[in-house]
């Protein structure tokens, strides 16, 4: 399928928007035997047979942004599939790597699609925020558990370093990320909120419990990379994290697998005994990373 993909993306012949068809037609074929009785699947098969029934119109009667989204939902609720089969299986050690990174890959595809085939400059105005951030959230959530499953592996991490950190950087880079879609809420004296610890939920970033995951989940995929990762150093990466709700990180060109888990951590335990006090969520091992991030003298 990538193939054809590609030949499509750099192909003049062909109109961006027939693309899309095309590839919607593609992607329903490719997917057609997986359609079994499981709920992700059937999510992914309607909105294959959305895709199919707009495929039958005139094309320029058709939104670009209504394929395209169409086609990221299918593949969130496929790869979904796939990912519970891992953790079903508990990431099986010769298989696992392959497939997460096949994972990854296909969770990338509607980006690429969007900027090669130049449909807007913009990914969040044609994808829109909440799938865009839905899309990193699965990328990171899928490396987090991979990599706490292979750190219960003492003689896997022992032997695959390189391959541990490589998957903790770009997890972290993808839960991240996640922070630069939205713009934090602005506090103001001068302006009152009628659900004050709401208010500053959203200034600090979190819109939801996903964006408080991705915070727990980036710090303690730091304090696995300075645990396990000590010997090497810091690797010079491309993550962003001055975006809005994370502009008090700063990675100075490489990742600090301390810095960075520092202070995520404390926003995180910021939040949960600030606004989200009372409400269950659970900073004790928040504290101990916390406290092997201060007292670890790598």
């Amino acid at each position: 399928m990538l193939g054809i993909v590609h030949f499509m993306l750099y192909s003049p012949v062909f109109p961006k928007v027939f693309f899309l068809i095309v590839l919607a037609k593609v992607l329903n074929n490719h997917c057609t035997h997986f359609f079994l009785t499981d709920i992700f699947l059937i999510k992914a098969a309607t909105s294959l047979e959305k895709l199919k029934v707009l495929c039958k119109e005139d094309e320029e009667n058709i939104n670009p942004s209504i394929l395209i989204k169409l086609y990221t939902q299918a593949i969130l609720d496929m790869t979904y599939f796939e990912e519970n089969k891992l953790v079903d299986e508990d990431f099986p050690e010769d298989t696992s790597l392959q497939k997460v990174k096949e994972l990854i890959t296909v969770l990338s595809e509607p980006e690429v699609v969007v900027k090669e085939s130049n449909l807007h400059p913009k990914h969040s105005d044609i994808l829109g925020t909440e799938l865009l951030e839905c899309l990193y959230w699965r990328r990171g959530a899928l490396l987090y558990m991979y990599c706490h499953t292979v750190t219960a592996r003492e003689e896997w991490h022992s032997a695959k370093r390189d391959v541990l950190k490589k998957c903790l950087i770009d997890g972290i880079s993808y839960l991240l990320k996640m922070f630069n879609f939205r713009c934090p809420l602005q506090l103001n004296e001068d302006v009152s909120f009628q659900d004050i610890d709401t208010a500053k939920l959203l200034s600090a970033g979190v819109f939801s419990d996903t964006h408080l995951l991705a915070m727990m989940y980036s710090g303690e995929m730091c304090y696995w990379g300075l645990k396990y990762c000590v010997n090497e150093e810091p690797e010079n990466c491309d993550i962003d994290t001055n975006g809005p709700g994370t502009s008090r990180i700063s990675l100075k060109e490489s990742l600090d697998f301390r810095e960075i888990g520092e202070k995520i951590l404390r926003k995180y335990m910021s939040i949960c005994e600030g606004p989200l006090k009372g409400q269950s969520w659970n900073t004790t091992n928040a504290k101990k990373m916390l406290d092997f991030f201060q007292h670890c003298h790598y």
